[in-house]
């Protein structure tokens, strides 16, 4: 471009031999097919009349070409660049997001040059970011258009990484995430996993599963963006042994089992006293106390790091009894003692005839009644610490007293004669009180004495009818001798004012002889408290936990006790809210997302849900050691507070179920059942399934025998005379022919309404045409 010259006829430009005539309209001209990065030089003249003026000389310069490629190595705070020289150029410049390099100059290093290539060093950058760069070539200080290209610098590695979680199965690994635009990628023993990411937390926590228990196993994570990978960190790791699954062999003074799983050394203790044992598979410990719980602990050590691999408690069996008898009430009882062994035990259970009486420790004697004088007798003791039992029962027989047989023979003769003549005396003297006693017999109440036996079957229908009579006299005469049965038993640990609040109702505390404890460090033994009872049942005396539906602050505790217990079933016979009042705390998730109560991880696997029963699977697992065991849950739902179901069948079905399960899966662990209180619903569903079972096993049934047999173990079992006669209906409508599809109607038995429950029961017949009035209705 140039300045125009007035009154010319035109202008000439002269360059490289070239020469180009301009019109004199114009000012400016572009020079085109020039070579790049090349010098020139130029004469502009103007013309008048063919006549050129002296001329202007003037040089000007062509850009230089882009560098074609650029190619790329990174590090984590440098990033270094090459790339071919143009036209043999020295002199380019680097513009990236923080920084501007000129190379090429004398005083500027960083980069070096070797042949036809440039090579620069970009440092002072940081990790894991990605940067823009130009590059521009320059000649006679004028620039290239510029390339332009980008390039990241390599991530670093994670600071730290956390084994937070070990079982037997998976390992939970948690580290820093250090920048939530990156990724991370796990790999363990030669296992890559996905790509793990996390845009809103400072943590990322990523769960390994499908491990081997008791197994080695090292992992490296490396961080990963824009496609480079950091140096990976490297550690390792050990799964958990299940050490509950293993086969553990005990005497009253050993433990042994062989483990499967990686472990350096296996320690167990009691109180101060601790064994170590040898070998790291082989477990064995000797030299134990008898009947004591021991915590067995296996630990694996490598390169200075501590393992825990499991935790289990394990009970020794007790020591075994050495039991005598003695005489005792002129052979009608016998009183047997044993000496006080070496060792824990908890209780003592003696059979006699087919009946076994357990006596708890320190208690080391116990009288029986109910025997003949001059008469042997095979008597067995066995000691029990918790559920271990002693390696065998001391057998022996136990003679009782023959010294007043011939002395009682002569006494009864002389006294069946009195009675003799006493009767014929009254006969003759006052017959009126004969027929006054015969009339009342027939038209009033007859009250059997069941306490002490059954009734069998074929005379259950009439002894249901005599209860009926005179407006159910019979069942209210009989539940009336109920009331104050073992209730001048200790109530002592319920009633600490540290275990009040534990308590749902103040009247309904679970005797000490016969509560269930849970395990506590505590030397007082307070927090070992629960409000439920062992309970007995048709096979033995610990067959059943009653106890109370939990309270908010009870439901850690309540978990406890089922995994202490080695519970296989819960009974729930209430609903958590019943007429807008909270009868149960809901102690187990609302779904099939784990909660944590204390240190047991709860999940429900699965839930059916049918009209009057809802049925679940809960799997629990120990947070500490864990292990895991499988909880079934029978929910009972048409059941109202204080009163009875609708009709029996229900009942009696729901109860199948449960039996079924107890059958099934075997076992000594007890069964829990509890409703609000743990003793009216409770105690009625309790009756119900160890009746049936003495109704098939015997054919007789002792309703009232078992409810006192329950209220000698807790209070206020079968709390409402209604439940104890709806026993009663249910044992009529289990003899009934299982073809009838008949169904018993109680609408109106439920709280406060046992005057019109009596109305039912007048007697059997009418029971019949009051239900088939009520189908024909």
């Amino acid at each position: 471009m140039w300045k125009a010259v007035p009154n010319i006829d035109s202008y000439l430009l002269v360059f490289n031999g070239r020469e180009i005539n301009i019109s004199n309209s114009t000012n400016e001209y572009t020079v085109s097919d020039l070579t790049s990065g090349t010098r020139y030089s130029f004469t502009l003249f103007t013309v008048f009349g063919n006549v050129s003026s002296s001329g202007v000389n003037f040089i000007a310069v062509t850009a230089p070409k882009n560098v074609q490629t650029v190619t790329v190595t990174q590090n984590e705070n440098s990033i270094t660049l090459t790339w071919d020289k143009v036209n043999d150029l020295l002199t380019y410049i680097l513009q990236y997001d923080s920084g501007n390099i000129v190379i090429g100059k004398n005083d500027m290093g960083g980069y070096t040059t070797s042949g036809a290539s440039v090579t620069c060093v970009v440092s002072s950058l940081e990790a894991g970011t990605n940067y823009s760069f130009t590059l521009f070539t320059v000649f006679e200080n004028v620039n290239s258009s510029g390339y332009n290209f980008s390039a990241p610098t390599v991530p670093p590695v994670v600071p730290w990484v956390n084994v937070t979680e070990r079982f037997t199965n998976s390992i939970t690994l948690e580290w820093e995430n250090m920048n939530k635009a990156w990724q991370y990628q796990l790999q363990i023993n030669g296992r890559v996993s996905d790509s793990v990411s996390d845009v809103s937390s400072d943590t990322i926590r990523k769960v390994v599963t499908s491990l081997q228990p008791g197994t080695e196993y090292d992992f490296s994570l490396t961080t990963v963006f824009a496609g480079l990978r950091s140096t990976p960190y490297m550690s390792f790791t050990v799964t958990a042994i299940d050490c509950a699954s293993a086969d553990w062999k005990v005497t009253n003074s050993s433990i042994k089992a062989k483990i499967e799983g990686l472990f350096s050394n296996a320690t167990t203790h009691y109180g101060s006293n601790v064994h170590v044992s040898d070998g790291r598979e082989n477990v064995s410990f000797t030299g134990l106390y008898p009947g004591t719980t021991y915590q067995i602990s296996l630990v694996y050590e490598k390169s200075s790091r501590v393992f825990l691999q499991c935790e289990h408690k394990l009970t020794i069996l007790p020591p075994n009894l050495n039991a005598h008898c003695e005489y005792w009430a002129a052979g009608y009882s016998v009183l047997i003692k044993w000496t006080d062994p070496e060792g824990e035990w908890t209780n003592a259970e003696v059979n006699v005839t087919g009946k076994t009486h357990t006596v708890a420790s320190p208690e080391t004697k116990i009288i029986i009644d109910g025997f003949q004088p001059a008469k042997k007798y095979k008597v067995s003791v066995t000691s029990l610490s918790g559920v271990r039992r002693s390696s065998e029962p001391h057998v022996f027989y136990c003679q009782t007293d023959p010294r007043g047989v011939i002395a009682g023979s002569v006494f009864g003769v002389l006294l069946f004669g009195l009675l003799v003549a006493l009767v014929v005396f009254i006969f003759l003297k006052r017959p009126d009180i004969i027929s006054r006693k015969k009339s009342s017999f027939i038209g009033g109440s007859k009250v059997s004495n069941t306490q002490s036996k059954s009734i069998p079957a074929a005379k259950f229908p009439d002894h249901f009818h005599q209860l009926s009579l005179d407006e159910n006299r019979g069942f209210s005469e009989e539940y009336e001798c109920l009331a104050p049965v073992g209730t001048d038993q200790t109530r002592k640990t319920a009633n600490l004012p540290e275990n009040k609040a534990k308590n749902r109702f103040s009247n309904v505390l679970p005797y000490d002889w016969c509560r269930v404890k849970l395990t506590t460090s505590d030397p007082d033994g307070i927090s070992d408290y629960i409000n439920a009872n062992y309970m007995p049942g048709y096979s033995s005396n610990r067959e059943y936990i009653a106890t109370q539906g939990p309270l908010p602050s009870t439901v850690n505790d309540f978990w406890r006790m089922i995994w202490e217990q080695r519970v296989k079933r819960i009974v729930m016979v209430t609903n958590c809210i019943e007429g807008g009042r909270t009868k149960c705390e809901q102690y187990w998730p609302a779904d099939s997302k784990p909660c944590l109560y204390g240190e047991l991880l709860v999940t429900m696997r699965s839930e059916q849900q049918e009209t009057n029963w809802t049925l679940r699977e809960f799997n629990l697992k120990d947070r500490k050691t864990s292990e895991e065991q499988t909880v079934k849950h029978f929910h009972f739902t048409a059941w109202p507070n204080h009163g009875v179901p609708e009709c029996t069948e229900v009942l009696i079905q729901f109860r199948g179920l449960v039996r079924q399960h107890i059958e099934r899966e075997g076992g000594k662990a007890p069964t829990v059942v509890h409703c609000s209180a743990g003793v009216g619903r409770t105690g009625t569903i309790i009756s119900l399934d160890v009746l049936l079972q003495q109704l098939e096993k015997e054919q007789a049934v002792g309703i009232n025998a078992f409810v006192h047999k329950m209220r000698l173990n807790r209070p206020y079992m079968v709390q409402k005379e209604s439940q104890y006669i709806f026993l009663h209906q249910c044992i009529m409508d289990s003899l009934q022919p299982k073809d009838t599809n008949e169904e018993n109607i109680y609408e109106d038995i439920h709280e406060n309404t046992d005057e019109t429950a009596d109305s039912i029961y007048v007697n059997a017949t009418a029971l019949q045409e009051f239900r088939r009035h009520n189908v024909n209705a």
